[in-house]
């Protein structure tokens, strides 16, 4: 029963310690960089979205390049 509560409590350790690391990386990666994002609508057609509202597609969109300034004619600008 000892060694089930220190393995149990080392996991949870680990864990806790894990979630601290991760999140705050995680949420700068996708302040900073780039995100996910699902795209769908009349408006992105037909570029994005071609069968219509029935499907919807994921970009990637990426959030240095706008940062720079560095947009240019042909990319696809998301706005929220």
């Amino acid at each position: 029963m000892a060694q089930t509560s220190g393995f149990s409590r080392r996991y949870i350790k680990a864990f806790v310690s894990g979630f601290f690391i991760v999140v705050p990386v995680t949420v700068t990666v996708l302040d900073q960089l780039a995100y996910v994002a699902g795209v769908e609508g009349a408006s992105v057609q037909p570029s994005l979205n071609p069968e219509g509202a029935a499907a919807s597609d994921i970009v990637l969109l990426n959030r240095w390049s706008v940062r720079n300034y560095q947009v240019q004619r042909g990319d696809i600008v998301s706005l929220v």
